[in-house]
């Protein structure tokens, strides 16, 4: 019976530090998915808009963005200007 009890108690532990290690990950990802755009870069975009646009337009919305491999060369072969198909 307490060998038992040991094995779980050490079982408990281990479970409770990799719980520890994921939720410090968590925060971790939290604190760098809420981290903030430099007003120099929206004012890099903003310029860039409205040199494109021809007019002064306004940036409604500015995010981080990271892509995966997948959607990385998914619209890699979606907007090439190749033809799937030949004849």
């Amino acid at each position: 019976m307490a060998e038992d009890t040991a094995e779980l108690l050490a079982l408990v532990r281990g479970i409770s530090e990799r719980l520890e290690k994921v939720e410090g990950e968590l925060a971790e990802l939290k604190a760098a998915r809420s981290k903030e755009i430099p007003e120099e870069v929206v004012m890099a975009i903003s310029a860039a808009v409205a040199a494109y646009m021809g007019h002064r337009a306004k940036v409604k919305a500015v995010r981080f963005h990271r892509q995966g491999a997948w959607t990385a060369q998914g619209r890699s072969y979606v907007q090439s200007r190749s033809v799937p198909h030949v004849r």
